[in-house]
């Protein structure tokens, strides 16, 4: 008996299938029969050209990928003959802009008439002017004045207001006014009441004489006799004779 032998046949080996090969050959068919469309940027003219319907570019398999290629050499030269057709837009180098401004019209306002004050009556003796204050004082001067060049000339300042650090007629303080007195008479004093109490000779109150000078702790002024003195008392009074109310001054006469 005769014995036959049938080999076994095996397939043919073929390229794996995967998700990714079946994507590539599904966009590798449509790409094949859809055109393009081609949009083309005039840039030198600041348009842009749409070309729409270029021809389709040709699809040829690559034999080593099996992918399509495309030929750009056909969509070069559509751009291209749309860019030479397009229209050219030129600008001088120089240009000049114009811009039309409603003309504006200043006014003036018109001026402010400041309305006149009412005019107030004043108490008499807030209008008191410092030649009459003076004058008053004038007439009050003691007896003893007649006979002391010091208090003749320290009787020309009554009325004078205190000013802190004042040393001119505008305005004196204690020691200020006793210096400027001085000062008139060629004697020259120191500027505070301390240094001003020790440049003389200190003498009773029995032996004081019209034009000595009185001293107490921080303040000065002139002897005028009697119980009186001239000075310039603080902040708000004016230079007047007025009576000594210091308890234990200091008399001191300088020659």
């Amino acid at each position: 008996m005769s014995q036959s032998t049938v080999r076994a046949r095996h397939r043919a080996a073929r390229r794996p299938s995967t998700p990714l090969t079946q994507i590539a050959s599904n966009a590798t068919a449509q790409m094949a029969v859809v055109g393009r469309r081609t949009a083309v940027v005039a840039a030198s003219s600041g348009l842009v050209v749409s070309v729409l319907g270029a021809a389709p570019a040709l699809a040829e398999p690559n034999d080593a990928s099996g992918l399509v290629s495309v030929d750009t050499a056909t969509l070069t030269g559509a751009a291209r003959a749309a860019l030479d057709t397009s229209p050219v837009v030129t600008a001088p180098d120089q240009a000049t802009w114009t811009l039309d401004v409603d003309t504006v019209t200043a006014v003036k306002p018109a001026p402010v008439v400041a309305k006149a004050k009412t005019a107030t009556t004043t108490p008499a003796a807030t209008t008191t002017s410092r030649s009459t204050v003076r004058a008053a004082a004038t007439v009050a001067l003691p007896a003893s004045v007649a006979g002391s060049a010091v208090l003749q000339v320290a009787a020309r300042y009554v009325g004078v207001p205190y000013v802190y650090g004042g040393a001119t007629p505008s305005g004196f303080d204690c020691s200020g006014f006793v210096q400027y007195v001085y000062a008139q008479l060629g004697i020259k004093l120191p500027r505070t009441a301390e240094a001003q109490g020790t440049v003389g000779t200190v003498v009773s109150r029995a032996d004081a004489q019209p034009g000595d000078l009185i001293v107490s702790p921080g303040h000065i002024g002139i002897y005028a006799g009697g119980n009186m003195q001239i000075d310039s008392p603080r902040p708000g009074k004016t230079v007047q004779f007025r009576a000594i109310w210091q308890t234990n001054p200091v008399y001191v006469r300088v020659s």
